[in-house]
């Protein structure tokens, strides 16, 4: 082993970290990185946004839940104890049991439907953003019965990368490369960004930042900046404040390179953008 394999990866300082769709709980959930990636970071502010814990998962048998999930847990916990970092919990689809404890605010947790961060340019609007999905909105039962069938997508994924693993090629997301040609996944995601850009435009904030549709995204629409926060079931993103108050989504394997992890450290190959989760 060289001495570069040996090195510890440094710790990164944010202002801000948002993270999104964790779905704890459930055996496809990044915990591993994840929770390294909470380890390896200090930041002011942590904003947990939606799905966080899946309990749909959770009301159904078998479900997963593995002493990293709890880790997961106290790695927040700590982060507001020992850190004084500031936790804000907004409600997801998944986790909508808070809407039972909202509004709540006790010492530094908050638990919100929506959040407003503010910064130098301008506020965003920080939210999960499920609202706008008709499906889940409207018709909870089909969205349930959708996730059903979201999971065992990523049931075949995981077979069809153990194979892969097997003959020494990287990690591909067969999920992925599956949904990316249902057309009707790709203009959701559209008419969902449109929504949600008007939605920031009509509360006066120069941005919005959602999660919901597992589709890391960092673009400008029609003068509203849009940015989603990904997931940790295929994307493994999450969108940082840095100090300087730049805005910017990371995924997992950036992340590591910039502090400094041995290639030995890394997971192979970088993931690429999730496509849309009708109904997430």
């Amino acid at each position: 082993m060289t001495n570069n394999d040996q090195t510890t990866p440094r710790t990164l300082r944010y202002r801000t970290i948002f993270l999104s769709d964790v779905h704890l709980g459930t055996p496809d959930c990044k915990i591993s990185e994840v929770n390294d990636f909470l380890r390896r970071t200090r930041c002011e502010k942590l904003v947990l946004n939606g799905d966080i814990i899946d309990s749909w998962h959770l009301r159904r048998k078998p479900y997963h839940w593995s002493t990293a999930h709890t880790r997961f847990v106290r790695l927040v916990l700590r982060k507001m104890e020992k850190e004084q970092t500031e936790i804000v919990y907004l409600r997801g689809n998944h986790d909508d049991e808070l809407r039972r404890f909202m509004p709540l605010r006790f010492a530094r947790l908050q638990i919100a439907n929506e959040h407003v961060h503010e910064t130098p340019r301008g506020r965003y609007l920080v939210l999960h953003g499920d609202v706008f999905d008709q499906v889940t909105t409207n018709w909870r039962w089909l969205s349930v019965i959708g996730a059903v069938g979201y999971d065992q997508l990523l049931r075949l994924n995981r077979v069809w990368n153990w194979w892969r693993r097997l003959r020494g090629k990287e990690y591909f997301s067969l999920s992925k490369a599956i949904k990316a040609r249902v057309k009707q996944a790709v203009s959701f995601a559209g008419r969902y960004e449109d929504q949600l850009r008007d939605l920031a435009r009509h509360k006066g904030a120069c941005g919005i930042i959602c999660g919901h549709i597992h589709t890391p995204a960092d673009k400008m629409i029609e003068g509203i900046h849009y940015l989603n926060s990904g997931d940790w079931v295929e994307s493994r993103t999450a969108i940082v404040e840095h100090l300087d108050r730049r805005m910017e989504v990371i995924r997992y394997e950036d992340f590591l390179a910039a502090a400094g992890a041995p290639p030995t450290r890394r997971l192979a190959g970088k993931p690429e953008l999730a496509v849309p989760r009708v109904g997430g």
